[in-house]
C-alpha cells in the first residue's frame, strides 16, 4: 500500500488558511497515488500556538478546518490522519483524527505530554489517561474516542492502523508497542519534534528501531519550518520505516510543502509476525476497538509498484556495505571452522580444490581459520581430482592457487578409478547420464574422506546455500563433509566474497589467480571437456540463472511470499532482462527442486549460518521431505 507523510507550509494560528494548505497537500499526495496520508501534530492550528490554545476562536476555527479537510477526502477518495486541539467537557486534548473518504471514523488523544525544557504541553492539554469516555461529538456526529482504537482496511485486511502522537514514541512504553501486539501493522505518528543538534539522527533511530521492535511499518510526519521560531526551530523531518529499514526520509528545513511517499508491504509484516514466537507469544495488553475503512486508490489514479526490489537481495548494492558484509561473513565462517578445529583437536583438514568459486572460498576460509589458531598452513591438504570434465583452466588454477598459498597440495586423477567403477557396475562408458556424473562426485568424496582418516583430520565442505536450495549436489558426495563452511552463503554472494578476499587478504600472484577464478563460469565439470580442454557444462544453462534462484529463495524463505507475488516482484526487478515466461519457467523449476530435494537438506552437515536465510534442519528450515509442491505450482498456472 502507498503511504505518505506530508508537512504543509502552515500559517501559525490560522486554521482557515491551514485547511487549504492541508487540502493542497492531500491533492498532491493523491496525485502521487498515496492511499493514506499522515499529517503533523496539531497541523490545523500549528503546534506552537502557546496560550492561544486557550482561545475559543482558535478551537472553533480548527473544527471548521477539519470539516473542509473531511469533505476533500471524499472528493479525492483517500484516507488521512490530521492533528488538532479538541475540547471535551472542559478539557483540551491534543488529538489525531482518522478520516476516510469523507467520514470521520475515530479520534485518538495524546497520552504522554512533555513538560520539560522547551516543552510545556501540560499547561494546555490533558492526557488521554484522564479521559473517562469512549465517544465524543465531533462535527455533529458521535465518534469513537480513545487510545484503544485501531483502523482496519476492509479491502486489505493485513493493513491495521495504530496512531500515537509525538512524545508517545519517545516514552518508556510507547502506545505503538501495545497497538502492534493488538494487531496494528501500520503505526502512524503525528509529530512536532523540534530540531536540535544531532536530534535528527536520534529521531531516525527511534523510528526505525520501533518499526523493527513492533514488526510494523511506521509513518512519522513532523511539523515544519512554518512553526514559531521564537525560541526553537522545526524542520519537518518526516520518516517512513518498515521493520527496521528506513524506506524514505524527507529533506529538512523546507518552507514549502514537503511530501514523502512510498509503499509498505503489510503482507510481508504479517509473514514476519507469524514466524516470530516472541511476538505471537506475547499477550496484547487490551482488546482494541477495531473500526473498518475502505482503503482503495485515490480517484483517477492507477496503482503501480513504487518500491525497487533488488535483483540480488543477498548482495548489497552499495560497494562499501557489500565489503563490510563480506568481511563479517568471512569472520563468521572462519570462526565457526576454528571452533570446530579447537573442539576436535585436529591440526590437519582436507579440502577438495576444483579451481571453482565454492572450493576457493572454502580454502580461503580454512586458511583464515588456521591463521587465527596459529596452525601451520601445511596442515591444510588441498586435493584436486581431475576427471573427464575437468577443464585446463580450472585444473591449472587449482594447482597454482594451492602452491601460491603454501598449503599441502595433492593431485589425484580419478579417470582410471571412474572407468573401473563404471565397468564394475556394468555402466556403458559413453553413457553420460546422472549415474556417470554422480559416480565422479562420489569418487572424489571417497578420496577426501579416506585421506582425512589417514591424517587424523576432517573434510571441509565446499557446497553453498543455493546448491542446497536446489538440491544441486550429489547425495553422500559433495553434499557431505565434516563441516560445511559455505552452507550459509548464496551463490550470488560467493563471487563477491572471493573477490573481496582477493583484494583484502592477498596481493600479487595470489590476487591474480583469485581474480581469474572469479571470472570462471560456474560448472560442476562432470561432462567431458571440449576439444581445447574448455568447460562444456555450465550449471546455469541446466538449472537456470542463479540470480533468479537466489531471488526466489530469498522471497520464499525469508519473506514467505506466495509464488504469484514472487513472480510479480521478479517481473519488476528483472524487467528488460527476463520476460514473464522465462521467470515463470525458472520459478516453477525452482519450486519443484526445492520441494523434491528436502531429503538432502534433512541430512546436511554442520555449518555456520551467516544471514537471515538458512536451510539447516537444526537452525532455520524444518520441512517434511514428503511435502508436495502442487499448491505452489497451481498458483502460477
Amino acid at each position: 500500500m502507498a503511504v505518505a507523510a506530508a508537512t504543509p507550509a502552515l500559517r501559525l494560528g490560522n486554521p482557515a488558511a491551514n485547511a487549504l494548505l492541508v487540502i493542497q497537500a492531500l491533492e498532491k499526495a493523491a496525485a502521487e497515488g498515496a492511499e493514506l496520508v499522515v499529517l503533523p501534530e496539531l497541523c490545523l492550528t500549528g503546534y506552537s500556538c502557546g496560550d492561544l490554545f486557550g482561545q475559543r476562536t482558535l478551537l472553533v476555527g480548527a473544527q471548521k478546518a477539519l470539516a473542509q479537510v473531511t469533505e476533500a477526502t471524499a472528493r479525492l477518495g483517500l484516507t488521512t490522519i490530521v492533528g488538532l486541539p479538541l475540547e471535551v467537557s472542559g478539557r483540551l486534548f491534543n488529538v489525531a483524527v482518522f478520516i476516510s473518504k469523507g467520514n470521520i471514523l475515530g479520534v485518538v488523544p495524546k497520552t504522554h505530554l512533555p513538560n520539560v525544557g522547551e516543552f510545556y504541553e501540560q499547561r494546555w492539554f490533558a492526557s488521554s489517561r484522564v479521559a473517562n469516555f469512549k465517544e465524543v461529538e465531533l462535527l455533529g456526529r458521535v465518534t469513537p474516542f480513545g487510545t484503544d482504537l485501531l483502523f482496519q482496511a476492509t479491502d486489505l485486511p493485513d493493513c491495521v492502523v495504530g496512531i500515537e502522537i509525538c512524545e508517545d514514541l519517545w516514552s518508556v512504553q510507547p502506545p505503538s508497542g501495545a497497538q502492534a501486539l493488538a494487531g496494528a501493522t501500520l503505526l502512524c505518528n503525528l509529530s512536532a519534534s523540534d530540531e536540535l543538534l544531532t536530534k535528527s539522527s536520534y529521531r531516525r533511530d527511534l523510528v526505525h528501531s520501533q518499526s523493527a521492535r513492533c514488526l510494523a511499518a511506521y509513518v512519522y510526519a513532523a511539523s515544519g519550518a512554518g512553526e514559531s521560531s521564537t525560541d526553537i526551530v522545526y524542520s519537518g523531518h518526516s520518516l517512513i520505516a518498515e521493520n527496521g529499514t528506513v524506506l524514505g526520509e524527507s529533506e529538512r528545513f523546507r518552507f514549502e510543502l514537503s511530501l514523502l511517499v512510498t509503499q509498505v508491504d503489510v503482507d510481508k509484516l504479517q509473514n514476519e509476525r507469524r514466524k516470530n514466537s516472541t511476538f505471537f507469544g506475547t499477550t496484547a495488553p487490551y482488546v482494541p476497538r477495531t473500526i473498518g475503512f475502505e482503503l482503495g486508490h485515490p480517484v483517477g489514479t492507477t496503482p503501480k509498484l513504487r518500491r525497487r526490489f533488488s535483483q540480488q537481495p543477498f548482495v548489497p548494492a552499495d560497494a562499501q556495505r557489500r565489503d563490510e558484509n563480506c568481511q563479517e561473513i568471512f569472520a563468521i565462517q572462519s570462526t565457526g571452522l576454528a571452533r570446530r578445529l579447537r573442539h576436535t583437536g585436529a591440526r590437519q583438514v582436507v579440502v577438495g580444490v576444483s579451481g571453482g568459486l565454492d572450493s576457493t572460498l572454502a580454502l580461503l576460509v580454512t586458511l583464515e581459520a588456521f591463521g587465527r589458531l596459529g596452525l601451520d598452513r601445511k596442515g591444510i591438504i588441498g586435493i584436486t581430482m581431475p576427471g573427464p570434465g575437468t577443464s585446463v583452466r580450472t585444473r591449472m588454477n587449482a594447482l597454482k592457487l594451492m602452491e601460491a598459498l603454501g598449503i599441502t597440495a595433492r593431485e589425484i586423477p580419478i579417470n582410471e578409478a571412474l572407468d573401473k567403477h563404471l565397468a564394475d557396475i556394468q555402466h556403458p562408458a559413453n553413457k553420460h547420464d546422472v549415474t556417470y556424473e554422480n559416480a565422479q562426485a562420489r569418487e572424489r568424496t571417497q578420496i577426501l574422506m579416506d585421506i582425512a582418516n589417514q591424517v587424523g583430520g576432517f573434510v571441509v565442505g565446499t557446497g553453498d546455500l543455493s546448491e542446497a536450495a536446489l538440491g544441486w549436489c550429489t547425495f553422500n558426495a559433495d553434499h557431505m563433509s565434516m563441516y560445511h563452511v559455505n552452507i550459509g552463503v548464496p551463490k550470488t554472494l560467493v563471487r563477491h566474497l572471493v573477490s573481496w578476499a582477493a583484494h583484502a587478504r592477498h596481493v600479487g600472484n595470489e590476487r591474480a589467480l583469485l581474480e581469474d577464478i572469479v571470472a570462471t563460469p560456474v560448472s560442476p565439470e562432470l561432462l567431458p571437456v571440449g576439444k581445447e580442454g574448455e568447460i562444456t557444462q555450465q550449471t546455469e544453462l541446466l538449472v537456470g540463472p542463479y540470480e533468479l534462484h537466489d531471488f526466489f529463495l530469498f522471497h520464499l524463505v525469508r519473506n514467505a511470499f506466495r509464488p504469484a507475488k514472487i513472480l510479480w516482484l521478479a517481473e519488476h526487478a528483472f524487467a528488460g532482462k527476463y520476460d514473464q515466461a522465462e521467470i515463470r519457467h525458472w520459478l516453477k523449476a525452482f519450486l519443484t527442486r526445492f520441494f523434491s530435494q528436502q531429503f538432502k537438506r534433512s541430512a546436511m552437515p554442520d555449518g555456520p549460518k551467516v544471514g537471515s536465510v538458512a536451510l539447516s534442519p537444526r537452525g532455520d528450515w524444518r520441512m517434511p521431505s514428503d511435502a508436495e509442491v502442487t499448491a505452489w505450482l497451481a498458483e502460477l498456472g
